[in-house]
């Protein structure tokens, strides 16, 4: 079965053809590694909430959009192989050049995540 890697990230507004341009060159890697799709979501309806919400998880600022994306892996050991192989990749800076000026590393979150239901269009 196949293996997702979801990100959630506050990205500045200002710089979404940034964000968008770092999205499609770590995309590039992320192929190579072995991943089979990918999706880069921009939040355009994305509420604060009084307990709990994507805006608080990230704690967004007022010149941020949360981003939500995720990656699917062939499997879990497929995502493994690429996660070491990224660890010693030059390339990540290539294809993130500017990306502490796009979007905070240190509030993204990201984890792996096993699917239990999966429903995939024709």
């Amino acid at each position: 079965m196949t293996y997702v890697q979801g990100f959630l990230a506050p990205v500045k507004t200002s710089k979404k053809a940034d964000y968008v341009e770092i999205a499609q060159r770590s995309w590039a890697l992320f192929k190579e590694y072995g991943a089979l799709s990918t999706c880069e979501a921009w939040g355009d309806s994305v509420p604060d909430g009084e307990v709990t919400s994507f805006p608080m998880a990230v704690k967004k600022e007022a010149d941020e959009t949360v981003v939500f994306s995720w990656i699917v892996w062939p499997d879990k050991e497929t995502y493994d192989a690429a996660f070491l192989k990224m660890q010693g990749d030059p390339r990540w800076e290539e294809a993130m050049p500017n990306a502490n000026e796009v979007f905070n590393m240190k509030r993204m979150i990201f984890g792996g995540f096993e699917p239990i239901f999966q429903d995939v269009p024709d």
